[in-house]
């Protein structure tokens, strides 16, 4: 599917499609709008009903996002984008440096969490605290993945991105 541009996380067009699992009939997941949640002392953070799995047992990988000049955020990508991810990865070719620091970061910097019977996941301490995450966090919905944020960091990535917006929504004309 979307092949990785060139800087690692951004994809071409052929993000925009929709990717179900074999043989689920439901509709898929969007990750879309912002949630602010408290964190309890157990690092635990309420997951959005709609963006809940349907089936049990699913695991989400969180890996902390040193992408933002504001902090660190952490990025939760659920089953399917991590497996889209790897593929992309894995057809990189074996001289790519690139490939092995991808493999290298994802598989050191990544946790596998589910969901628990209260539809909350709990944060890794160490990401939490790089993220800057205590005890409330902001999840924000990007469409096929959902970051999660510590509040104040956010409000500076949100102005930086109405700044932004005006020329990131002239490639979708």
């Amino acid at each position: 599917m979307g092949q990785l541009g060139p800087q690692w996380g951004k994809r071409s067009r052929s993000l925009l499609c929709i990717r179900m699992e074999p043989n689920d009939t439901a509709e898929p997941t969007y990750y879309n709008s912002i949630y602010p949640f408290g964190v309890d002392e157990k690092r635990r953070v309420q997951i959005p009903a709609k963006w809940r799995p349907t089936k049990p047992g699913v695991e989400f990988t969180v890996m902390l996002w040193p992408k933002s000049k504001e902090g660190p955020c952490l990025r939760v990508l659920p089953p399917q984008e991590m497996a889209e991810l790897m593929r992309d990865i894995e057809v990189m070719p074996n001289s790519d440096p690139n490939k092995v620091v991808l493999k290298r970061f994802i598989g050191s910097e990544s946790e596998q969490v589910a969901l628990d019977k209260g539809g909350r996941i709990c944060l890794p301490e160490k990401m939490a605290q790089a993220a800057g995450i205590t005890d409330e966090a902001v999840l924000v919905g990007l469409l096929d993945r959902f970051e999660i944020w510590n509040p104040e960091r956010f409000e500076k990535v949100k102005a930086a991105d109405a700044i932004m917006a005006q020329e990131a929504f002239k490639l979708m004309e």
